[in-house]
Formats: structure tokens, sequence, C-alpha cells
């Protein structure tokens, strides 16, 4: 019986010390990061998000995005990110701190979108984004649950708001689809996707010359 309480005081003990090493220590370490105020640009990096992104953010949670999207563009040499211009630098803690509920994503079956709204050569706006949630893409399914399709009235001009579809797509005669207020905050959400901004934290660390070859010779 004493050598049961012992093992479970030690078990306890255990679990508690890794509990303590892992969430205490990574929110002493990480916990109190503050923007990157640059001197030379006379602001500080990263921006808050603005309303309309952050309601976005909740609609992207909430519709399960990250189980097919990332958003950490991982350092080079850990993957071939930039070469598919999916981020200029690996994704840093401090990309995340006005975020209230960071998707870093679960799998990449469709491609990142941490610098979604800088891609290069040409980055996407709000019009290809509503179409590409209306239409869907190779791997990706529609959202029209996003969109509402309206019946115009004699002689009333389309909405401003109306998306341009053609083909299979085009409505029928004397309607239009409309985004809904929550695809227009989820496409707020995407545009607000960008980490232009390289941290000092988020450059490489690069041996300086000639200190390789002196622990080769050690």
């Amino acid at each position: 019986m004493k050598n049961n309480v012992i093992f479970f005081l030690g078990l306890a003990s255990a679990l508690a010390i890794s509990w303590a090493g892992i969430v205490l220590g990574s929110n002493a370490q990480l916990g109190s990061l503050a923007p990157f105020y640059d001197d030379s640009e006379g602001a500080a990096f990263p921006a808050r998000m603005a309303g309309a992104a952050a309601q976005g953010q909740l609609v992207y949670r909430d519709m399960g995005c990250a189980s097919c999207h990332t958003q950490q563009v991982r350092r080079p040499g850990f993957g071939v990110d930039k070469e598919r211009g999916w981020g200029d630098r690996q994704s840093v803690a401090r990309d995340y701190i006005y975020q209230p509920a960071p998707q870093l994503g679960l799998s990449r079956v469709g491609p990142d979108l941490a610098n979604l709204a800088d891609r290069k050569p040409s980055a996407l706006d709000a019009s290809d984004l509503l179409h590409l949630l209306y239409a869907g893409a190779p791997g990706m399914p529609t959202y029209r649950f996003l969109f509402e399709t309206r019946t115009l009235g004699v002689g009333a001009q389309p909405s401003e708001k109306a998306l341009k579809l053609v083909g299979a797509l085009e409505p029928k005669a004397g309607t239009e689809v409309v985004p809904t207020p929550e695809a227009e905050s989820l496409v707020a959400y995407l545009l607000s996707l960008k980490n232009p901004y390289t941290y000092p934290e988020a450059v490489p660390f690069t041996p300086p010359a000639g200190e390789g070859e002196k622990e080769g010779a050690k």
C-alpha cells in the first residue's frame, strides 16, 4: 500500500512538472511578447486586426478551414514554402500576438494562408476570394451557404455586391447572388493575412565566417 502511494505521488509530480514546463514555461517565454517598433519606419509590427477581420476569423474557425489550411510558413530547409510563394520568411510567435484564436492548422490539403494577401507575383482581391468561395476549386468545396440568391424587382438595378458569374454559375434571369455578412467578414480576414515585415527573430541564424571551420578543427 505504501509503495502504491509513493508511486502515484511520483506519477502526479512528474505530470505536474511536465505541465509546468510546457504550459507555464511557454507562457513565460512567449506570453509577454510585444509588437516590434521599427524606428526607421515609425511604426509597430504586427498591426492590430480590424473588427471585420476579427469577426471573419471566427467564421474561418467555425467552418473548420484549419483542417485543410495552415498559417505557418516553415523556415528554409524545413520545406519549400518560400519556393511555393507562400511567404518570404518563416513565421514566428510575434506574428500571432493580436490574433484571439491563431489558426495554425492541422494539415495542408490546400496551400498555406499565412501570407495570402501578400502573395507574389499577384495577390487575390476581395472579388477573387468571393468567387472562389462560391465556385470552389479542385480539392476545395463550394461554400454557397455563405451567399444569398435574391430576386430583383422589376426595373431594379443589381446590387454592387452581386457576384459576376458566368456560364453554369450564372444565376437565373431576374436574380442575383450576393455575399452574406459572414462571407464578407471571412474575406476581410483572409485579406488581413500578410506578414511582409521581417522581425529580427525571423532571420535564419548564420554562423560567423570561419566558426564552423574552427569547430571542425577541434
